[in-house]
């Protein structure tokens, strides 16, 4: 039973390369490879977000109480008839082309969390005085449809950036975006995202950019289902995107089963486009993310898994590096490893196939010749796993074994083999090991 065909690894890039962008070269370097790497992470696709920016009157004030200094994104544009300031956001852009020079072939997507400041009911790119309602004034739509087009064509024709996807919505059926909140963030009713997507679709038709789409960005399952089927009701939508993305913040395997179907019927690509850990701490709260990759990828099956954040200051959950954006310090978690076993052996172009069990992950290569399989352990007790290869056919050959445990970082074991096409397998309390099967 084979299924979705993997386009690849990533994460956004705000707000940690708004950071990271004005550090050293060559610390830069180091973690450009240590995240594009094929032996490393092997990321290669990258959320660019085309920044609001909000008052300069709120600088420093309440999104650096909020979520830090990182969360103020800059605008490219102040006022309706101020000029384009294209020397804005430059550490994100630094990032973004690093990664492009390092892997030629990486994806980007361009996506926005709010209209500029100026743009809106409240003053403020953080949302409304009422975070149930709409924050973009309606006499702003289209201007906020050239805004986000205008910075796709300015990438374009200045840095050859291609965005494959344009998401201009983030998580926008939600109500937790308000006035003088701690990030960009703009409530978007359906009615008025599927107003604006007709609106932004004939324009992206016009500019002559080969980017498409994508919507809607929610930030779980049910918000996502609910939005998708007003699309879908509205008879227009769905042939209008390139591209279906949601968050997984929270959801349960019925609804990722039920996004499955709604999927198979839009007949579009798919991205879990950002998420992270549910509970908590450590390498049980890492494992358990990758629970939630494992429950996406078998049961939803997007093309595409991504993370939120790739550093952060003050924690071991959100990211795979802990660092401190002043002092230009940084140094691999746990995380790292636990998504490294993941993400650098289950590469881009591999098929996944059905295993039969929720604790395990399973590819093919595109030739046939490889098999990867990842095992899941999030409990403190050693649990075995029987991995029965009978289907397949000719000799297998087990040629590594990674595994990463409180005591290991995607470490190579040995001692293992595979009997009469059975490979039994006892793995350690808190641990995820990858098995690389060669086909002959």
């Amino acid at each position: 039973e084979q299924y979705q065909t993997l386009e690849g690894w990533g994460s956004s890039l705000c707000w940690w390369a708004g950071q990271v962008g004005t550090w050293d070269e060559t610390k830069i370097d180091k973690i450009i490879d240590l995240i594009t790497s094929p032996d490393k992470l092997n990321m290669n696709i990258f959320r660019y977000n085309i920044g609001g920016g909000d008052d300069p009157a709120h600088i420093n004030g309440h999104m650096v109480k909020g979520k830090g200094k990182r969360a103020e994104m800059e605008g490219f544009k102040c006022s309706p008839d101020a000029p384009y300031n294209w020397n804005a956001d430059e550490a994100q852009r630094k990032i973004l082309l690093k990664i492009k020079e390092k892997r030629p072939d990486a994806i980007f997507e361009a996506f926005s969390n709010s209209a500029p400041y100026w743009m809106t009911y409240s003053g403020c790119s953080a949302g409304h005085t009422d975070p149930l309602k709409d924050n973009l004034k309606p006499e702003y739509y289209e201007m906020f449809c050239d805004y986000l087009l205008d910075v796709c064509k300015h990438y374009k024709s200045v840095y050859n950036i291609e965005f494959k996807t344009l998401e201009p919505f983030n998580e926008a059926y939600s109500n937790y975006w308000y006035n003088q909140g701690s990030q960009e963030g703009c409530h978007f009713e359906p009615e008025s995202q599927i107003k604006i997507i007709r609106m932004l679709y004939s324009k992206l038709q016009e500019s002559g950019l080969p980017t498409v789409l994508a919507a809607s960005d929610e930030t779980n399952l049910n918000q996502f289902l609910t939005v998708q089927k007003a699309y879908r009701e509205a008879g227009d939508i769905w042939e209008k995107l390139g591209q279906l993305n949601t968050h997984t913040y929270s959801g349960t395997n019925a609804e990722r089963e039920e996004v499955r179907r709604l999927i198979q019927l839009s007949g579009k690509p798919f991205w879990q486009s950002e998420t992270g850990p549910s509970s908590s701490n450590g390498i049980e709260s890492n494992l358990l993310l990758a629970q939630k990759l494992f429950d996406d990828m078998n049961i939803m099956q997007p093309q595409a898994w991504l993370d939120w954040q790739l550093m952060e200051e003050h924690n071991n959950e959100w990211c795979v590096l802990q660092g401190n954006f002043q002092t230009q310090e940084y140094h691999p978690i746990k995380n790292l490893y636990v998504r490294m076993q993941i993400t650098r052996f289950f590469k881009q172009g591999y098929t996944f196939i059905n295993t039969g069990n929720k604790h395990a992950l399973a590819a093919l290569s595109p030739s046939g010749k490889e098999l990867v399989i990842s095992v899941l352990n999030t409990k403190k007790q050693e649990q075995s796993f029987n991995i029965n290869l009978k289907q397949c056919t000719g000799k297998l050959y087990l040629q590594k074994v990674w595994r990463t445990s409180s005591s290991e970082d995607c470490s190579t074991i040995s001692g293992l083999k595979i009997n009469n096409k059975t490979l039994g397998y006892k793995s350690p309390g808190l641990s995820i090991t990858t098995f690389i099967i060669h086909l002959k």
